[in-house]
């Protein structure tokens, strides 16, 4: 039976099925429009760095024939297969996007859905309408993205400006292409003879786009075929002069500026977690200054690399980027709507998505500062035992609970904020470090052999389980690896991995500490652990 994924939600491939040779299918309809289905093959830093991998009309399939555009079949408006196990290992993601080709927008389409067949049966779809987009005319639909494993998200996400902005804002270039030149050999305003129409093709089928003429039926690879329904003809390809990749694809590092409008400042396109690498901050090069984009980051998602240090982003440098006026000046600093369930908007404002998995989040009562849909807020209390433990510890939260469908923007006293993923791991704050979490998460106050972090006493804040904190810091911290001579400043520390031991270190002599003028770093906390643990330090001292 079919799983049914709202927006957001993401499940690893091997628990939806066993197999790897996957068919997906997209169906997606409104009066009048046309649409140009794709799917996009980006590297780890989320961009189109080879143009082979970008699949569409005019491409149909990738170098080794991992991924294939098959067409309209089984009830579906476009439909590809993928190989997972057959995919480079420089492709980190597949989005599957639907744009439309001529006037329109998104709100206009129909009940669509993208779905997984595997085997001949669909494991999972994720089903929407045109009521959850407004003025968009191309939305990202779902992403099959490696994360140790494959696994598969439901993005639902609307995007401004057709196919060519979309190609942009993956890094790509477009050029238009040559009036005369066809996509096909065969002659697409024929259509095929009466007996080429078959039921949805099995794997193993030719590679090559099918001609006019009926070709057998092949056996079935790993027992793909979609659902067994009649297959609608195919629809002739395109006749219009389409937007074409001009290779390289990699990002303008100088020249003129992309006209698609940017995401707001600072905005990444996901936050990896702390601690991944030990000893460098998430997406950092040893070495390397911290770009000033965001938090560690690379350039903020559909922004252009190769912005100049120092240069303000939004503000006229002679002629503002897309033109002069209001609207060219607010372009950067507009909603980052990535799909994601918590997105950065800023280094000081985090926006959270609503009614993906169904799960309210937790929040520092007072920190929100705009929301928009049917979002309740409601007073959490801790309990008369709650209470008690945090008033005695100082690792009592005030929190609110935010339950509803919307977007929930986060913020408090400019302080930076870092989401922070949780997969069956744990982590270490202070309460007075933490802005908000997913109530999936499970907390507890948890004791520490020393004198702490300030307002902490002798205990600190334990998040264990699957699920996003997101953490404040004073400044843009640092992240270092555990090993047996790591000491950091009590009044400095942020936050560390739950595995790591914490014992107090003190150098206190009383001759030295008879006389004044001393160092003001008598006593530190140690901390030790196996390779992987990690601490998180601010340029701050509470």
């Amino acid at each position: 039976m079919a799983r049914e994924f709202q927006r957001g939600h993401k499940a690893k491939i091997s628990d939806l099925t066993a197999g790897t040779d996957l068919y997906v299918g997209v169906q997606i309809t409104g009066p009048g429009l046309t649409f140009d289905i794709s799917c996009f093959g980006l590297d780890a830093n989320e961009q189109l760095s080879d143009d082979r991998y970008f699949i569409f009309f005019n491409q149909p399939k990738s170098p080794e024939e991992s991924i294939q555009q098959l067409g309209a079949q089984s009830g579906d408006t476009e439909s590809f297969r993928v190989t997972l196990d057959r995919i480079p290992a420089n492709i980190h993601r597949l989005s599957f996007t639907a744009t439309i080709d001529g006037a329109g927008q998104m709100s206009q389409v129909g009940p669509g859905y993208i779905r997984i067949v595997a085997g001949g049966e669909e494991v999972v779809r994720y089903a929407f309408t045109g009521s959850e987009f407004t003025t968009e005319r191309a939305v990202m639909l779902g992403d099959f993205y490696l994360k140790d494993v494959w696994r598969f998200a439901a993005v639902g996400q609307g995007f401004d400006g057709g196919l060519d902005a979309l190609l942009k804002n993956f890094g790509g270039e477009v050029a238009e292409e040559q009036p005369a030149a066809q996509p096909q050999a065969a002659a697409p305003s024929f259509a095929p003879p009466p007996q080429a129409a078959q039921p949805a093709p099995s794997f193993g089928a030719p590679t090559a786009p099918p001609a006019p003429a009926p070709a057998p039926a092949p056996a079935p690879a790993q027992g793909f075929a979609p659902p067994p329904q009649p297959a609608a003809q195919q629809p002739a390809p395109q006749m219009y002069a389409a937007p074409t990749v001009a290779a390289p694809m990699a990002p303008p590092q100088s020249g003129p500026v992309s006209p698609t409008p940017p995401s707001p400042y600072g905005q990444p396109p996901q936050q990896p977690q702390f601690g991944q690498v030990p000893g460098q901050m998430p997406g950092q090069v040893p070495g390397q200054a911290q770009p000033p984009g965001g938090y560690g980051q690379p350039a903020p998602y559909g922004q252009p690399q190769g912005m100049p240090p120092g240069v303000p982003q939004g503000v006229p440098q002679g002629v503002p980027q897309g033109g002069a006026g209001l609207k060219a000046a607010l372009q950067p600093y507009r909603e980052a709507a990535t799909g994601q369930r918590w997105t950065p908007q800023n280094q000081q404002l985090m926006r959270v998505e609503l009614g993906m998995g169904g799960t309210p989040i937790l929040a520092h009562q007072g920190s929100m500062v705009m929301y928009q849909g049917k979002v309740d807020f409601s007073h959490k209390g801790a309990g008369f035992t709650g209470r008690i433990v945090g008033n005695a510890t100082g690792q009592e939260m005030q929190l609110m609970r935010c339950s509803g469908r919307g977007q929930v923007f986060l913020a408090e006293n400019g302080a930076n904020l870092h989401p922070i993923e949780l997969q069956g791991d744990g982590i270490c704050v202070s309460a007075e470090n933490v802005l908000a979490f997913d109530e999936s998460l499970q907390y507890e106050v948890r004791r520490i052999e020393g004198h702490g972090i300030p307002g902490g006493a002798l205990f600190t804040m334990q998040f264990q389980g699957t699920g996003t904190v997101v953490v404040k810091t004073h400044g843009i911290p640092v992240v270092l690896p555990v090993t047996p001579t790591t000491f950091a400043d009590a009044n400095a520390v942020v936050a560390w991995s739950s595995a790591s031991q914490v014992i107090l270190s003190s150098q206190v002599r009383l001759r030295r500490n008879a006389y004044p003028g001393h160092s003001g770093e008598t006593v530190n906390l140690q901390f030790r652990g196996a390779p992987g643990n990690f601490i998180v330090v601010q340029p701050y001292e509470v």
